[in-house]
């Protein structure tokens, strides 16, 4: 019998050794967390034509995960504040490690791999001192924690690797919790959003915040095109009155750019944002609004408002060589603009992009 430190140290190695790519479970474009009818939770593969090219269980509900930039092997993510993620063989479910939160810190539902897959970097709260960290994992030694560097904020949310494959953007959400207090938001009076842009060693390069007047607006999801564009979604914490905007636009060395769609429409999307995509063009962002069904498209060069979507209770949004691939709470999916698929399962909140 094979002794548990010797499978161990095998499951470790593992990492080391060539894997099969994407193209062995279907070559799918997207990462979702889902439910199924019976109420499991899985981490399903999609294909940008709409189909399930994969699904694995789950022990509790998702948020999101990290796609593996070679092989078919993504990091799920506990929902906030979960203190589990799982690294996931996708072509049979294997549990290839499990990761735990260190004493003091929780997961916020994000991470993303190093260009070369060699190291994950994770969103992480550390709640006592009530600051944003990010985590760091060697990869192939069995996703061991190398140590942590600040996230330049607090509340870290969604994290992207930059175009230049040698910085991360962090969307630093602003709102204080602590697992004691589930999901409550602890510091709304004073909290206060910002992007920041680190280096893979974790050097702060720059932050940038919204205006003083819109410190409850928290910055949660990002997304960016190749030329270095970012662009934010946000979530309200305000008063329902104010519904400022919710979309922004940003390039490193200046200001954040924010856009809104007609007051009518934009009043529908009720203060929550809740993803955002570049198209594969890069001449058009999207945000999705569950709470509003609807997803809003904007130029992205000029800002100018495009067009109001209907989709009930939709939130994951990614790009697609038509445009805008989309998921619903409902099991819709599909490119905005055709017919929709209709699956069984209802997809949570993102589309993690896998090979971009």
């Amino acid at each position: 019998m094979v002794s548990r430190r010797r499978m161990l140290a095998g499951l470790a190695a593992s990492s080391l050794l060539p894997s099969a790519s994407w193209a062995s479970v279907g070559t799918p474009a997207f990462l979702s967390a889902a439910r199924a009818p019976d109420g499991r939770f899985l981490l399903a593969g999609l294909t940008d034509a709409g189909e399930i090219s994969f699904t694995i269980p789950l022990p509790a509900r998702g948020h999101a995960a990290a796609a593996h930039p070679a092989r078919a092997e993504a990091v799920a993510f506990a929902r906030r504040p979960g203190t589990f993620a799982l690294a996931l063989d996708c072509r049979d479910g294997t549990v290839l490690a499990r990761l735990e939160a260190p004493e003091g810190r929780h997961f916020y539902g994000h991470g993303a791999f190093s260009p070369d897959g060699a190291q994950l970097f994770t969103t992480e709260n550390d709640y006592e001192a009530g600051l944003g960290v990010i985590g760091i994992w060697d990869v192939a030694a069995g996703y061991q924690r190398l140590g942590e560097v600040s996230s330049g904020g607090v509340g870290p949310h969604e994290m992207r690797l930059m175009p230049d494959g040698q910085s991360l953007v962090i969307a630093n959400g602003g709102i204080e919790t602590h697992p004691d207090m589930g999901r409550a938001k602890l510091n709304l009076p004073t909290m206060a959003p910002n992007l920041s842009y680190l280096d893979l060693s974790g050097a702060i390069l720059e932050t940038v915040s919204l205006p003083p007047a819109l410190h409850k607006n928290s910055i949660r999801h990002l997304a960016h095109h190749t030329d270095g564009t970012v662009a934010l979604a946000m979530q309200w914490q305000g008063v329902e009155e104010a519904a400022p905007q919710l979309l922004g636009l940003h390039r490193r060395g200046g200001d954040i750019t924010l856009l809104q769609a007609p007051e009518r429409l934009h009043r529908a999307l009720d203060g929550y944002a809740g993803s955002v995509a570049i198209s594969g063009d890069g001449r058009a962002v999207a945000i999705t609004s569950p709470r509003g069904g609807v997803v809003h498209v904007f130029d992205l060069a000029s800002g100018q408002f495009l067009q109001a979507q209907p989709e009930d209770d939709v939130c994951g949004i990614g790009a697609s060589a038509k445009g805008f691939f989309f998921a619903t709470g409902t099991g819709a999916v599909g490119t905005l603009g055709e017919a929709a698929r209709q699956h069984h399962l209802q997809f949570d909140n993102h589309l993690v992009p896998i090979g971009t």
